[in-house]
């Protein structure tokens, strides 16, 4: 295991998204153990069989030693649920609709195991959905068009919005959200970048190319919002 405030990782791609493989790479670096545990957890997807292959088939290889904590068809009691998250490294979970994965989490306890294994010392990831459901809110498409969800975890403080460059309507949206307080001032990922947070601080941001960005979008006093974009390390070519 790794020493607590492993953190949190909010992740604009990875294997789901990209053939590179940085930010998995990147990923398991953040962690101590040469051989981390790292755990899957596709609830948002509906436990996408097609989904569980492609990172079993992406981390598989690598020096980690792969799970996957299926819920929609449980297989571990909830000694078993409980032992196999706290023993994690890593886990990694994926994109998909966020308001129902919090909801299944909360019918299996998950929510509370999750923060538990935070304070203990695992590394918490996600994509997507598996990124906004660290925070205490966030900009989400989960009911159809695109709105603002202050229901997360609360582990991460303020508010995530994913794809902010890559889907229509999420820029506008996540600053019109802020700008009237829907949402707390937050957290803005362009795809290709992740993020490093111990303690709800940055610790660390890196990027897949040096044309994609990560912002802090806060309230401004005029009614609008201040959005500032935070330099991120390369880790194309390098």
């Amino acid at each position: 295991m790794t020493e607590p405030e492993a953190g949190i990782v909010l992740l604009g791609g990875g294997f789901s998204m990209d053939e590179d493989g940085l930010l998995d790479d990147w990923l398991l670096s953040r962690v101590t153990s040469p051989r981390p545990k790292i755990c899957f957890v596709p609830t948002a997807s509906g436990d996408a069989p097609a989904y569980i292959d492609r990172f079993l088939a992406a981390f598989g290889p690598r020096a980690c030693d792969p799970s996957v904590l299926r819920l929609f068809q449980r297989e571990l009691d909830d000694d078993a649920l409980r032992g196999h998250l706290l023993a994690q490294d890593i886990v990694y979970v994926g994109g998909g609709n966020t308001a129902n994965l919090l909801a299944i989490w909360r019918t299996h306890g998950v929510d509370r195991l999750l923060r538990e294994a935070h304070g203990r010392g695992t590394l918490l990831c996600g994509i997507s959905a598996g990124a906004n459901c660290w925070a205490e809110a966030s900009h989400t498409d989960s009911f159809g068009p695109l709105t603002f969800l202050p229901d997360g975890l609360g582990l991460l403080p303020g508010s995530v919005c994913p794809h902010y460059d890559s889907e229509p309507g999420r820029r506008e949206g996540y600053r019109q959200a802020v700008a009237s307080g829907a949402l707390p001032a937050g957290w803005a990922l362009e795809d290709g970048v992740a993020v490093h947070f111990r303690s709800g601080r940055l610790e660390a941001a890196v990027a897949r190319s040096a044309d994609v960005r990560l912002y802090r979008v806060e309230p401004a006093g005029d009614g609008g919002v201040t959005e500032t974009g935070v330099a991120c390390r390369v880790l194309l070519g390098q």
